[in-house]
């Protein structure tokens, strides 16, 4: 499987996008007390750093608006998911418990203010693709309903795909229901993004480190960027 972000080059020069491969997963379908205080500790810090401070002003969220600009979002009903999840921190909501897997890569992309998302690589067909949405393209919203609706983006917003579906819209905004990271999951793939503003090694050395802990993940690192875009995925060295 590759991975491929060639599309974006000349309009997002200082894309990069860090694919961690993970197989052989045990995922808690409950959050551990002890991932429970890991994250709890997290959102502490996190408010302490970035409580009164303008969302527009941070720079892991301004190039992210920036970004969404550029490809026709000018809503701010459309933010990025690293930009939801720090709003919803500095206002005293908590990350919601979904499995152990999201609740860490959710709190990774917490921590290093990056966007984060992740997908089941059984229901991933061919190549990784972030590219502009075109006439056909299909997503299914989860939305706020809790079942899948048809909702496919507009032609030239920026997505990730695979060679079937649109596995999430607006670059990193919202995923499709179909690919979605189970507790019956055993290979997946999580994307961190950075458009310039971030320290993605850090964060990528922080999510492999909780997910061998806290999933049993074997991983592997693969880094697409502007000069190196179309790579293979790699995979976890055999146990």
């Amino acid at each position: 499987m590759n991975i491929d972000i060639s599309e974006l080059g000349e309009v997002y020069p200082d894309f990069r996008v860090a694919a961690v491969t993970c197989c052989n997963l045990r995922i808690d379908e409950q959050r551990s007390e002890e991932l429970h205080d890991v994250i709890a500790s997290r959102e502490e810090e996190v408010r302490r750093r970035w409580v009164g401070v303008e969302m527009g002003e941070i720079p892991g969220i301004k190039v992210w608006r920036d970004a969404y600009r550029r490809f026709g979002i000018r809503r701010g009903s459309y933010r990025s998911s690293v930009e939801r999840l720090l709003r919803n921190c500095v206002n005293e909501r908590a990350l919601p418990p979904i499995n152990a897997f999201v609740d860490v890569y959710n709190v990774v992309s917490l921590t290093h203010v990056l966007p984060a998302g992740a997908n089941d690589l059984s229901c991933v067909k061919g190549c990784l693709c972030y590219r502009y949405a075109a006439k056909g393209d299909t997503f299914h919203d989860l939305a706020d309903s809790g079942e899948p609706v048809d909702n496919p983006p507009n032609e030239g917003e920026v997505v990730l795909a695979d060679d079937e579906k649109v596995l999430c819209r607006r670059w990193n905004w919202r995923q499709d229901s179909r690919s979605l990271i189970q507790p019956t999951t055993r290979e997946a793939v999580v994307v961190i993004e950075d458009n310039g503003c971030g320290n993605i090694e850090a964060a990528v050395d922080d999510l492999v480190d909780l997910l061998g802990y806290f999933c049993r993940a074997d991983a592997a690192i693969t880094t697409a960027t502007a000069e190196d875009p179309r790579l293979e995925l790699r995979q976890p060295a055999p146990a």
